[in-house]
């Protein structure tokens, strides 16, 4: 890894909570521009065994360009820390914005969509799957549009190989994934699928549960069925993103764009970004901080980390 550390930041402070650790926003002297600093323990990362994992996914996410891709531009390691620094996006995360608006309109949520699915068949042709997609992960920038980040459980995976690890968020993962069967990349369309119903509802088709097992079992017990406030094409498009059989459920970009529920909307990313959006008010968001009780904090304190605001 590489990177001067903290000695290169200034007017530090929390904006997320990520898996293994804070997300911080920071000044960088040189050029004053602000950037989103993921910090990881290392502690942590050797605990469950993920470090070649991380930096596999550090690798993945700096390696593809893309107008939907929260941009990775280094990292670095100090005694205790994983250090990486992306591009900053001051609109928060989707998952926020649905806490604080749920559920969304149709017609901000088919725009979302577009995007996220516009990516997530970028990465598919490009041979990666990215195995964590779910509103966490979906930055927002200050126009209001999408920015996938945290590919820490993705993987390179052509079309035809198959992938065994049990890996996710469990609310998102997809029965195949539950099962330990080998999956593929329709693993992340029944992602996509969970997220857009998510959003639209205002809650999860089936709630999360503490392991894959009694996730699968519920999974299994529960009929999902497209909420009935939405639209009947928007229902058609969950309905074959939530199908159980892999082989059955909707899995290919150009599938996807020809739906019935985009219509009319172009897919090219560049006139997606020109859409119209609501963009989130950071202001009303819930306090990044609220999230962050957990967290050890001497480890930052131990590198020198300038207090947090």
């Amino acid at each position: 890894m590489e990177g001067d550390g903290w000695l290169v930041c200034q007017d530090i402070e929390i904006i997320a909570k990520g898996s293994l650790g804070p997300i911080l926003k920071a000044r960088q002297r040189m050029d004053e521009k602000i950037y989103a600093v993921k910090v990881m323990l290392k502690v942590e990362v050797i605990r469950q065994g993920i470090l070649q994992q991380c930096k596999d996914g550090v690798v993945i996410q700096k390696n593809v360009v893309h107008p939907f891709v929260q941009g990775l531009l280094e990292c670095w390691q100090t005694s205790h820390l994983l250090l990486i620094k992306c591009d900053y996006q001051g609109a928060g995360d989707l998952h926020r914005l649905w806490v604080e608006s749920k559920p969304l309109p149709e017609s901000r949520m088919r725009v979302f969509a577009a995007e996220l699915g516009s990516i997530i068949g970028f990465l598919h042709d490009s041979g990666i799957i990215h195995r964590d997609v779910k509103m966490e992960n979906v930055l927002l920038n200050e126009r209001g549009h999408i920015m996938l980040t945290d590919f820490g459980l993705s993987r390179r995976l052509q079309y035809g190989e198959r992938a065994l690890t049990i890996c996710g968020t469990m609310q998102y993962m997809a029965p195949e994934v539950l099962r330990g069967s080998p999956y593929n990349h329709s693993a992340d369309w029944w992602s996509l699928g969970v997220l857009l119903y998510t959003l639209v509802a205002g809650k999860y088709p089936v709630d999360p549960e503490v392991d894959h097992t009694l996730m699968l079992s519920k999974l299994e017990r529960t009929r999902v069925d497209p909420p009935p406030v939405v639209s009947q094409s928007l229902g058609f498009l969950l309905s074959e993103l939530l199908c159980e059989e892999p082989q059955r459920r909707l899995h290919r970009l150009d599938v996807f764009s020809e739906h019935r529920f985009f219509r009319g909307l172009s897919f090219d990313p560049e006139l997606l970004q020109q859409l119209p959006i609501e963009a989130p008010d950071p202001g009303h968001l819930p306090p990044p901080a609220l999230y962050l009780a957990d967290f050890d904090w001497e480890a930052l304190r131990d590198e020198g980390l300038p207090q947090a605001g």
